[in-house]
This record gives C-alpha cells, sequence and structure tokens, in this order.
C-alpha cells in the first residue's frame, strides 16, 4: 500500500473524529471507523474544493487540518438537514 494512502486514510480518520466531537448529531447518524475515516476524507476534498472556488486555495493545494474539519462539519450539517427532512415527511 502506497504510503500517501495510508496517511490520507489516517489524517481522513483523525479529521472524523474531531469533526464528530465538535458536532456529535443524533443516535440515527451513521458510525464507525469506515464512515468516520470516509467524512474525514470527504470533508477534506469539500474544504479544498471549496477553498480553491472562493480563492483561498490554488489550483493543485489541498486544505489543512483545520479546513478539512470545518469541511467535514459542513457535511455533517448538511447530512443532518436532508435526513431531518426525510424524518419528518
Amino acid at each position: 500500500m502506497d504510503m500517501g494512502i495510508l496517511w490520507t486514510i489516517i489524517i481522513g480518520f483523525i479529521v472524523g473524529v474531531v469533526a464528530k466531537f465538535i458536532m456529535p448529531g443524533d443516535k440515527s447518524e451513521p458510525t464507525g471507523f469506515i464512515l468516520t475515516t470516509v467524512l474525514g476524507i470527504v470533508g477534506a476534498f469539500v474544504a479544498t474544493w471549496l477553498g480553491q472556488a472562493v480563492g483561498w486555495y490554488r489550483f493543485g493545494e489541498g486544505a489543512g487540518f483545520i479546513g478539512s474539519v470545518v469541511g467535514a462539519i459542513i457535511l455533517l450539517f448538511l447530512y443532518g438537514l436532508v435526513m431531518g427532512r426525510q424524518g419528518r415527511a
């Protein structure tokens, strides 16, 4: 396994754990090692994309740790909105 991929998984997991600690959500939200890791990795992609869209990062630059956590929190917030609306309908 490439060390870059391994570090991405490790950092993604840490970012996901921090985001879930800051915004824990309710009991119906999915949890677990894999989903927390995916949350962190996707949060980093979201933060990178948003940062490039508003001009904070140049093309090819990625979001840092704090930006990745913010991206993961944005995902958790959006998940709560979507699942909250589905539950009431």
